[in-house]
């Protein structure tokens, strides 16, 4: 067998925020050494969305900064639903171009990336209208038979909690998605962010992994009627191609602090 391919997952940064509890730089930071950590190394570095907490240049130049020891390493970026599309443009090298939806695919050796925008400007919650789901069956039908993940901000699943399932993807939506990746069985993972915490679910027969967050994670409380977060320790996704065959690590970190 081949050396493994290894892309990993750092999600939901929020550098900028001052939520009291934790340094969001901080928990980068640690973030990105451990990826620097890892053996064999990452082949490629996924970024699901919420990098910053305002969509200021000023915050994704910090990002830049804190990502630089991973020079070198292919960055695939998406927006969340705190970034703003035209200022992640101008700070990485996405394609498109203003403020239109971020959506683009690209073969990694034996793995192809899908990103998918599931943003709606200026709201939390997510979206997949037709134009998109339409673009997402064109673009998987291209490359039928290469290994393939999925990436979006907002995973399309439910939590139990009814708090965090108001600003996800809406069922009708999410049912959507399941016909179109149901026509599409090189589709292997659907990876997403947003919601704090490492879940795993399944649409249309394939997992469905929501990274942790490099910040604060959600309380698991699934009869809250308020989103709250708490210090619990942070982390990101390792997703490993071992020939046709795709495994995900959900790797913590230490206190975010």
């Amino acid at each position: 067998m081949s050396d493994p391919f290894v892309l990993v997952q750092l999600s939901d940064f929020h550098l900028g925020a001052d939520w009291g509890a934790a340094d969001p730089a901080g928990g980068l930071r640690a973030a990105v050494g451990a990826v620097r950590d890892l053996r064999p190394g990452a082949d490629a570095v996924l970024l699901t969305g919420d990098l910053v907490e305002h969509g200021t240049d000023a915050e994704y130049e910090a990002v830049r900064e804190l990502l630089a020891p991973l020079a070198g390493v292919p960055l695939l970026v998406l927006p969340g639903n705190h970034d703003d599309r035209a200022a992640l443009r101008r700070h990485f090298d996405v394609p498109g171009g203003g403020a239109e939806p971020v959506q683009y695919a690209v073969a990694l050796g034996r793995l192809r990336v899908v990103v998918l925008d599931s943003t709606i400007p200026g709201e939390d919650a997510g979206w997949l209208d037709a134009p998109r789901l339409a673009w997402l069956d064109a673009v998987l039908a291209e490359e039928p038979a290469q290994p393939t993940l999925i990436a979006l901000h907002h995973p399309p699943l439910r939590t139990g909690s009814a708090a965090w399932d108001a600003l996800g993807i809406p069922d009708a939506e999410r049912r959507g998605l399941a016909e179109v990746v149901a026509r599409h069985p090189q589709v292997r993972r659907i990876a997403g962010g947003h919601v704090h915490r490492p879940v795993v679910a399944d649409l249309a027969g394939r997992p469905v992994v929501s990274a942790p967050s490099t910040y604060l994670q959600a309380r698991f409380d699934l009869l809250a009627q308020e989103l709250d977060v708490v210090p619990d320790p942070a982390g990101f996704a390792v997703h490993l191609l071992l020939g046709d065959e795709l495994v995900t690590h959900l790797h913590p970190l230490g206190s975010p602090g």
